[in-house]
């Protein structure tokens, strides 16, 4: 099997923390449940330099976020406790006292108004609120070593900052479960609560539910790793603080949606451990894991123990091996190196720590089938998949030949319901995302269809509205510059064919295939009439594009960037540019990928009869009537 990526060794220089590897144990990543803890112990000895005299703050490194560095010191503080509460309970307590006695120490000064470390209070809408429910659930997790054994005065003041949460707003999005949280975590210990607002914010989780495992982050298409890393994780563990409070049924419906999202969460993972790069806040990484030990957590999950570990060590260890955490043990604000393009204005320097919550297996006792039994394949090592999941609007297809997976967006665009203004985003607004590229930030023209005005300006996607999605194919309308272009995606292997119709045959279009980043250098670049491609010289990764029908000679082109991509410093994305109402493209992501002897014919019924390179025959018929006016584009 060939990786996506160029992975350095495994050798002590570069992972000087790191235990030996196990070939029997974990075949596939050679890592166990010792090397979860030692990445752990150097996440939290990274942040000793940065910790304030009173340890209630971590001032890291970096641009501050929206919300200013007071906010973000207690954002480094609460993120990083909810990796040592699971480093604490994991090992029974069985850490260096220190541990232990600094977070206890930052507890007390952090909740005194009068100390100079003291925290921001937590008001309507505020970061504070984000940072309590992690607060909240390292303190439920580590309570025999820390809550039971603080001051009363202390545990007082703790709950007494908590507290502000109760009658406060939150945004109408997975803020709504920081309460829940927050709030259960104060009823366990006896502390005022609102029950209302609990069962308030556990039933508007009901109402983004799409089924198929999915919930939408809020109104809207809004689909992403929020479904991860809080829709689904945040149940699981309001369960494991409300105990018996909770309601029984309302678990069992949290326990059977996270069962079913499992089993398709894990074709969301390369061979080679990285996870599909879409949507936001992806400087959280491997935080994509964390799911997948909550369902081993709540007896929740479809996956063999040994599958579960070996997605979860793949992705930790994808991400340890190339420069996260850096060489100061720091997590950093980027993907693999310190990279904007994946920021938000939320984002701070401690931000990344919301990492913290792939370590969620240590929870799990070392005698527990997901750390003793060998790992297992996971589905993208030994099958090419196709998957549909309408209820965000995506196909799914991976080759185990190369372990990559690609993911056709039809579906998600993260924008508000009408009358709400269109805006594309990079990380939802493409046509495609993968385990081994990322998307040119700022927008680029990579996986897009642009209509180009006259002085070259290239339309948006907008707004997304989806057709349908089944089987192997899925589809989609968006307006461009006035009018309604319908694209349909047949995916077979790893190529997937885009028919595009556009209503004007006069109007240039461009459109981009992958764009592939390297650091050792800028991709290889080829072109020619009706085609382009780019190649990484290191692994021979390859991004194609070629214009089936409809595109003449076309000139192929190749648009090369820099310090626009978040898997590497120079990039390429091979483009063609033409004109026609019709339109039929290849693109193809991989390595030895065959392009050649694929062609598109339109039949009289408006069918595109598509030959693939390996001869596989498919057809992509209209997805929708024609466009009935200005009355349908409203």
């Amino acid at each position: 099997m060939t990786a996506p990526h160029v992975s350095p060794p495994d050798d002590p220089t570069h992972h000087p923390d790191l235990p030996p590897t196990d070939p029997h144990l974990s075949p596939l990543t050679g890592w166990t449940r010792a090397h979860w803890e030692a990445v752990a112990d150097r996440l939290l000895d990274g942040l000793l330099p940065y910790a304030t005299p009173g340890f209630a703050q971590y001032r890291l490194p970096g641009p501050p976020s929206h919300s200013g560095a007071w906010s973000d010191g207690l954002e480094g503080f609460a993120r990083s406790f909810l990796l040592a509460a699971f480093r604490i309970a994991g090992s029974a307590g069985r850490v260096g006292p220190a541990l232990i006695e600094r977070y206890a120490a930052g507890l007390a000064a952090g909740t005194d108004p009068h100390h100079p470390e003291h925290w921001p209070p937590i008001a309507d809408r505020a970061q504070p609120m984000v940072e309590a429910a992690s607060i909240a659930l390292a303190l439920h997790e580590s309570r025999p070593w820390l809550w039971d054994r603080l001051d009363d005065s202390v545990r007082g003041r703790v709950a007494e900052w908590l507290g502000r949460f109760v009658g406060a707003t939150a945004n109408d999005s997975n803020w709504r479960l920081f309460q829940v949280i927050t709030e259960e975590f104060l009823a366990s210990v006896g502390a005022p609560h609102s029950r209302e607002e609990i069962d308030a914010g556990l039933a508007r989780l009901d109402d983004w539910y799409r089924g198929g495992g999915w919930y939408t982050d809020g109104d809207g298409k809004k689909f992403d790793y929020y479904n991860a890393w809080a829709l689904h994780l945040y149940p699981v563990l309001w369960a494991r603080i409300a105990g018996p409070r909770a309601d029984p049924g309302t678990v069992a419906r949290h326990r059977d949606r996270l069962r079913e999202f499992l089993g398709v969460h894990q074709y969301f993972f390369g061979s080679d451990g990285a996870p599909v790069h879409q949507g936001r806040s992806l400087t959280y990484r491997f935080a994509a894991a964390a799911p997948l030990w909550a369902g081993a957590l709540a007896d929740a999950t479809p996956l063999p123990p040994g599958v579960t570990r070996r997605l979860a060590s793949g992705t930790l260890k994808h991400f340890t091996e190339r420069g996260a955490p850096d060489e100061r043990g720091l997590l950093t604000l980027g993907w693999y190196r310190p990279f904007g393009g994946v920021l938000q204005r939320y984002s701070g320097p401690a931000s990344p720590y919301w990492a913290s919550k792939a370590f969620l297996g240590l929870l799990l006792p070392v005698d527990h089938p997901v750390w003793t039994a060998p790992e297992e394949t996971g589905p993208v090592d030994t099958t090419d998949t196709v998957l549909a999941l309408p209820a965000p609007g995506w196909l799914i297809h991976s080759t185990a030949s190369d372990g990559i997976v690609r993911l056709v967006n039809h579906g998600t665009d993260r924008l508000p319901p009408p009358p709400a203004a269109d805006d594309d985003s990079p990380h939802y607004a493409k046509l495609a995302y993968s385990t081994a590229t990322a998307p040119e930030t700022p927008l680029g023209p990579d996986n897009h269809l642009a209509l180009l005005a006259p002085d070259g300006t290239p339309s948006p996607r907008g707004r997304i509205h989806p057709l349908h999605c089944e089987g192997g194919r899925a589809a989609s309308w968006h307006l461009a510059r006035g009018h309604r272009v319908e694209t349909v995606s047949v995916v077979h292997g790893p190529w997937e064919v885009r028919v595009h119709r556009i209503p004007v045959d006069d109007v240039p279009v461009r459109e981009g295939g992958w764009a592939l980043a390297d650091d050792s250098g800028p991709p290889i670049a080829e072109r020619g009439p009706g085609w382009a491609r780019v190649r990484r010289a290191a692994d021979g990764l390859t991004s194609t594009v070629v214009g089936l029908y409809g595109w003449g000679e076309a000139d192929g082109t190749v648009v090369a960037a820099e310090d626009t991509n978040a898997c590497g410093r120079y990039s390429a994305t091979p483009v063609l540019e033409g004109t026609g109402a019709l339109l039929v493209t290849l693109v193809a992501l991989g390595t030895d990928v065959p392009v050649t002897g694929a062609d598109a014919t339109l039949t009289p019924g408006g069918t595109v009869e598509i030959r693939f390179p390996d001869g596989t025959r498919l057809s992509a018929g209209p997805a929708s009537p024609p466009d009935p006016g200005p009355a349908e584009r409203s």
